[in-house]
């Protein structure tokens, strides 16, 4: 759906070009299918942007599709009551459910994983669903196994109003603003999906989803000239590319009202630094695509479940049975704020800890997203690498990767923080030597998502 002519220079790619990247691939929908309320302002703000001297090479071209009544209801969470009882009637308007009984319960529906969703999603869409609705959007996952989600159009632009309500929680007001950017849903890589768009539901105000890796931008200084001028009053993204913000000075001309970091861990000295730069709250929203946002925390403790359409259980990896109160489990979440795609007990292949948290609310604690690996220490014993995350944390690393191969040998790489005190921490942790380097960055750690542990020692 680009609005784009002319293709990307392979050449300024090393060769590494890919299709689905390049400008003006698959343009399908005008302006007025985009934004079928889009008036004169919001066709300025359009303009404006996309033919901005500084603007990045925009890649694609996409809209809310909302009517006048959609744009009004998605200021508006969903109402919670008796959404499971609606959910999982939906649930078995589908395909995989359609032989569950009507009197079947939650715990009556087996849990399901990604792999359910690779082999068969259409299976899990209700077959009465309104497809006329639908987005699609692509979930790479930390496996490699690649989805199209199917989203609803609804359900997306309500997703900008949960930011919105978010940062009030915590005082901060987010209104149209002259001519302020709404949003800026910021990645770092050598290529990736961007455009800029308008909010229906927020007085037709600019959005974009801009790269921040220097190759997307026609020079220099367009990146900071043009990040300056559209000073977003959200920034959104992932801690390698809110890392870069920082690291390239971005810091000296941005003044968001909240920020909000997902799709990897966010280390606490990490958000420290961005509270430090930008001096308001930073949000980490713990989610998937296929679930939407699931918790969130601003501080370093229990993420705290969103009351919304979501319920979280936490399971035995290899049972569906649930496991003593507060012990470590798989994270698993019955999801309906997507009418095409309700999810019923959906293994997240995250885990944690349910708790309490002080107001009586549920909260997930120890949450180690993609991953629950536990390393063999010279002794025998397994160390869980929540362990590692608390020290390396508390010697400053923003980010990292920790290895161990079959032989037991450990290596360490980690993004800023003390090098010497981190190698001291984890070779008492393991109780033998850990080869540890230190790199400047977080994006030295690599694009996309880098993997945080891995360990080939058979648990």
């Amino acid at each position: 759906m680009s609005e784009a002519t002319s293709p990307a220079d392979p050449d300024l790619l090393g060769g590494l070009a890919l299709a689905e990247y390049a400008p003006g691939e698959a343009a399908v929908l005008s302006d007025t299918e985009r934004w079928p309320t889009l008036d004169s302002a919001g066709a300025a703000r359009l303009s404006r942007w996309r033919t901005h001297p500084d603007a990045p090479q925009w890649t694609h071209a996409t809209g809310d599709r909302l009517t006048a009544p959609q744009a009004e209801r998605v200021r508006h969470p969903l109402p919670l009551d008796g959404w499971m009882t609606e959910h999982l009637d939906l649930a078995r308007r589908t395909l995989r459910y359609r032989g569950m009984p009507e009197y079947a319960v939650l715990d009556d529906f087996p849990t399901i994983s990604r792999r359910d969703l690779v082999d068969d999603l259409a299976a899990f869409v209700p077959l009465d669903a309104d497809l006329s609705r639908m987005l699609h959007g692509t979930s790479s996952g930390s496996t490699g196994a690649a989805l199209l989600i199917p989203d609803d159009v609804e359900e997306v632009a309500r997703g900008f109003h949960l930011l919105v309500a978010l940062a009030a929680s915590a005082g901060v007001s987010i209104t149209a603003e002259g001519e302020r950017m709404a949003v800026a849903n910021l990645v770092f890589q050598r290529q990736a999906f961007t455009y800029v768009s308008v909010i229906s539901s927020f007085e037709q105000r600019a959005m974009a989803r801009l790269n921040l890796h220097p190759s997307a931008w026609p020079g220099p200084d367009a990146r900071e000239r043009f990040l300056a001028e559209a000073d977003p009053q959200i920034l959104s993204g992932h801690p390698t590319s809110l890392a870069e913000l920082l690291d390239g000075g971005l810091d000296a001309v941005l003044h968001p009202r909240a920020v909000f970091s997902g799709a990897m861990a966010l280390s606490g000295p990490l958000r420290a630094r961005l509270e430090t730069a930008f001096g308001c709250p930073v949000f980490d929203v713990y989610g998937l695509h296929e679930t939407r946002p699931i918790a969130v925390r601003a501080d370093d403790g229990p993420f705290r479940v969103l009351d919304r359409r979501v319920h979280v259980e936490v399971l035995d990896p290899l049972r569906d049975v649930a496991v003593a109160d507060g012990a470590m489990g798989e994270i698993v979440v019955t999801a309906g704020e997507n009418p095409l795609l309700p999810l019923v007990r959906y293994r997240t292949g995250d885990h944690g800890r349910l708790v309490a948290l002080d107001d009586g609310a549920l909260g997930i604690a120890d949450l180690e997203g993609r991953e629950n690996t536990r390393f063999r220490a010279a002794s025998g014993a397994l160390v869980p690498c929540v362990e590692l995350t608390q020290h390396l944390q508390a010697h400053g690393a923003e980010g990292w990767s920790v290895e161990q191969g079959a032989d037991g040998r450990v290596s360490a790489v980690i993004a800023g923080g003390d090098e010497v005190g981190a190698r001291h921490a984890l070779t008492a942790l393991l109780g033998e030597p850990v080869e540890l380097r230190r790199v400047a960055r977080v994006i030295d750690l690599g694009e996309g998502k880098p993997r945080r542990y891995r360990s080939a020692v058979p648990d």
